[in-house]
């Protein structure tokens, strides 16, 4: 069972980046269907095996920071559904008056006695079941015993996504530098204007690349952990490595080039910021080092290939960087604006497009469909409450993650693979400042996978909770 499982899971972080982010509906459907088998065997593999202590397991004890997790994201879920389910208009008048009032001046129901705090319920009721899937999955990956802090199972899952980041990185600079311009089977030169790999949009492919890299780095460290106490100077250690260990290496730099030539500027300014991160976190206190050499020789190898290849069409977007940002800057205004009269309950989950055409202060050809910020989406979308409850969640999370890291050992490979988790998921949080990313659903799964792995490896999780 546990075999069938990893399959479905090995699957999934195949599957969902190259099967265009899974953007497109029969990719997200075959993404949802494979988390559904996936819970259902372990569901039957809990009640058959009767797993001591399964949250699914009757009378079975929790852990209590599992369970504030599980709270959290309840809650979090039963926001969704209040936002779905209809009230009395009096009552809505009184929770949200703008929806009340927009409901009638646009002719929506106008003189319905009952109607929801959505204001197109049907796309907030899409969403709720995108997060209830990603939330069980979530879910499983914490219970799941096979993912015990290193274990082989976590070794695996890194090497097939580094393998897959590997891959989308070679495979999109052959199609930008060959002229072919294709993603896959469609011709797509509109799109190809820089290296995207499978994505159909660089940001999308940059953040992916920003959850990777660092887990990555993380897993070539937690190899070479004993390295320091093996081996006295630099020399030695260099003649030490084995072909696997460089193989890595090189598919770290090849990452980062496909990174660069994405010409993503958030997303190399959100590397940068990562790699500032590793080099530090990763350095070797004993030796009194503010950074680690290794990791700063990786990234400048990386940035000498990218300048003997040229870096001319990367540095030229950069100083476009001020009519972006002035466009950008529009939509987040009028975005805010949606909060102002959203202020509690948000105008309701995936709402934005059909929202902020009424905002809209300035012409632009087309639909913005999204806010070029996940943050202030979702404050527009669900307001003080919602954002609230996720902000809650990740900062809890992010104490946890903390903590555990702090516990290990410098001579623990967990710390290492854990460490670079976080430090991707800090990085895509950076890069969503400015872009849309946490909503791609191949981002969104493996963001879940992430922190699963942080936990897991942090020691947040260990046998004795599950």
């Amino acid at each position: 069972m546990n075999t069938l499982i990893k399959l479905f899971l090995l699957f999934l972080l195949v599957f969902t980046p190259v099967a265009f982010g899974s953007m497109e509906p029969w990719a997200f459907s075959i993404m949802e269907l494979a988390i559904l088998s996936i819970i259902i065997l372990w569901a039957i593999q809990s009640l058959t095996l009767r797993i001591p202590n399964s949250p699914l397991r009757v009378g079975a004890s929790t852990h209590p920071r599992i369970h504030m997790e599980i709270i959290l994201l309840s809650l979090f879920l039963l926001f969704i559904l209040f936002q779905i389910v209809s009230l009395p208009s009096g009552l809505i008048k009184i929770l949200s008056p703008k929806t009340f009032a927009l409901r009638s001046a646009l002719s929506l129901e106008p003189s319905a006695s009952r109607f929801p705090l959505s204001f197109f319920p049907f796309f907030t009721r899409i969403e709720f079941f995108k997060w209830l899937t990603l939330i069980g999955f979530f879910i499983f990956l914490l219970a799941w015993r096979p993912l015990e802090r290193g274990g082989r199972t976590i070794k695996q899952l890194i090497m097939v996504v580094m393998m897959v980041g590997v891959l989308e990185s070679l495979y999109g600079m052959f199609e930008f530098f060959s002229g072919h311009r294709h993603i896959l089977g469609l011709e797509a030169d509109s799109l190809v204007s820089s290296v995207t790999g499978t994505f159909i949009n660089r940001n999308y492919f940059a953040g992916h690349l920003l959850m990777v890299i660092p887990l990555s780095m993380g897993f070539l460290f937690s190899r070479e952990v004993d390295q320091d106490s093996r081996y006295g100077g630099w020399r030695e250690r260099l003649s030490s490595l084995d072909g696997k260990t460089l193989l890595l290496g090189f598919g770290v730099v090849v990452m980062i080039l496909g990174l660069l030539f994405s010409a993503s500027r958030m997303g190399i300014l959100s590397l940068l910021v990562s790699f500032s991160l590793i080099s530090f976190l990763f350095r070797n206190p004993r030796k009194r080092k503010k950074v680690s050499k290794t990791v700063v020789l990786i990234f400048g190898l990386a940035l000498l290939w990218a300048a003997w290849i040229g870096l001319d069409a990367v540095i030229s977007r950069f100083f476009s960087v001020s009519e972006s940002f002035e466009d950008r800057w529009k939509i987040w205004v009028n975005t805010f604006q949606i909060f102002k009269d959203f202020p509690i309950f948000g105008s309701g989950l995936g709402t934005f497009i059909q929202v902020f055409p009424m905002y809209r202060s300035f012409h632009i050809l087309g639909l913005v469909t999204h806010s070029e910020n996940d943050f202030l989406q979702l404050l527009s979308e669900t307001g003080i409450l919602g954002t609230g409850l996720l902000a809650v969640l990740f900062f809890f999370l992010l104490f946890k993650a903390f903590s555990g890291i702090r516990a290990l050992s410098r001579l623990e490979p967990a710390r290492y693979i854990a460490l670079g988790g976080l430090v991707g998921i800090l990085a895509l949080m950076f890069h969503s400042l400015v872009e849309r990313n946490i909503q791609v659903p191949a981002n969104a799964l493996f963001y879940t996978v992430l922190w699963a792995i942080v936990i897991r490896d942090s020691k947040g999780v260990t046998k004795s909770t599950l």
